[in-house]
């Protein structure tokens, strides 16, 4: 067996699928996948190997992921806890409401410290690693004689086509281990969408249910029309100007209600990046705002990566969920590479 293929991996809060997508690009055999939302299940399996289970990581046990690893000897754990109570896009009040949330990165280093695998790797949010809570699982790590490291890769350095930044940590029980700083030419927003076909607002290409845009009101019609790539709602008429933003607290907020720039990277694709009025989510030339087929290839998704069965609905609240929150496949796999060529140099 060839060192790309001897890693075995969990994927531990897997979303859609797109960490274990990468991970397996860079030669990682991932397993199992698993998750409390089941609208993940298909996506997940559609277009990966792994098996799918819905489940509460906060109740999964170390021997579920034993079962998965089988008999292999070079093991990983990875997973994605929930980002929204560290993340800078999130309220205070809505941060203390999901305190809950910060317990879910305690269970997974339970988990890890049960099963001791070969390697760790988490990512989450560049906030977390201010948090206390963070701070104990690096040191539970160092005490178990995980070798730690952890740093902020920011998305437009891997080839991401988009302005992501991400707090990465990798751990490994076979030695020292890095995380390359790595410089790759910009990604724009025109190679990554510049293909798709040109849909109106609240139509879908007759090719693709994903590449669907929201509807837009009579007023954001208007507004999208006075939008400049890169500019902001100042650009409009008085008119059109929200009430909202012609207050003093509303002056503050320039980065809703825009367009994207062709020959720019996204700004961080939301949970909420189909709407226009909600982020600089406008398309850079069609007057409306990016389809959710854009959005995911905006997170580094193929093309034909299908998140939703032919014969079930189009949801946008629920795919923008997904889309969002999902680890990019490139972020995956430049994680999957770190642990595959490590591997290689401790092969004795």
């Amino acid at each position: 067996m060839s060192s790309e293929s001897e890693i075995v991996a969990v994927d531990l809060f897997c979303g859609v699928g797109g960490l274990t997508y990468g991970l397996t690009k860079a030669g990682i055999d991932v397993r199992l996948g698993v998750d409390l939302d089941p609208a993940c299940r298909f996506p997940m399996e559609q277009n990966n190997a792994a098996k799918f289970l819905e489940a509460d990581v906060s109740k999964l046990s170390a021997s579920d992921i034993l079962a998965a690893f089988g008999d292999a000897r070079v093991t990983l754990i990875a997973g994605c806890a929930p980002c929204q109570p560290f993340s800078s896009y999130s309220q205070p009040a809505r941060r203390e409401k999901q305190h809950a949330d910060w317990e879910l990165l305690t269970y997974f280093s339970s988990l890890v410290l049960s099963v001791r695998p070969t390697f760790i790797t988490m990512e989450n949010v560049p906030p977390l690693m201010k948090q206390e809570i963070f701070k104990q699982f690096v040191a539970a790590l160092k005490e178990a004689d995980y070798h730690v490291d952890f740093d902020v890769v920011d998305g437009r350095d891997i080839g991401l086509p988009q302005r992501r930044q991400r707090l990465v940590l990798v751990a490994s029980a076979l030695g020292p281990i890095k995380l390359p700083r790595v410089s790759k030419p910009k990604v724009t927003v025109r190679d990554a969408i510049g293909g798709l076909p040109p849909i109106a607002a609240g139509n879908a290409d007759p090719t693709d249910p994903l590449h669907v845009s929201a509807s837009l009101s009579p007023t954001n019609l208007k507004r999208i029309r006075h939008s400049k790539p890169g500019g902001t709602w100042r650009d409009w008429p008085k008119d059109l100007v929200a009430p909202c933003h012609t207050r003093d607290t509303g002056t503050t907020y320039p980065s809703v209600y825009g367009r994207m720039e062709w020959d720019e990277p996204a700004p961080t694709m939301t949970t909420q990046c189909y709407g226009f009025g909600n982020g600089r989510f406008g398309h850079p030339e069609q007057d409306r705002a990016i389809s959710l087929r854009e959005a995911a290839m905006l997170q580094s998704f193929p093309r034909d990566y299908a998140f939703v069965p032919p014969d079930q609905p189009i949801k946008f609240a629920t795919l923008g969920r997904l889309i969002g929150n999902a680890v990019p496949v490139l972020l995956g796999e430049y994680i999957g590479s770190v642990l595959t060529e490590h591997l290689m140099s401790h092969r004795h």
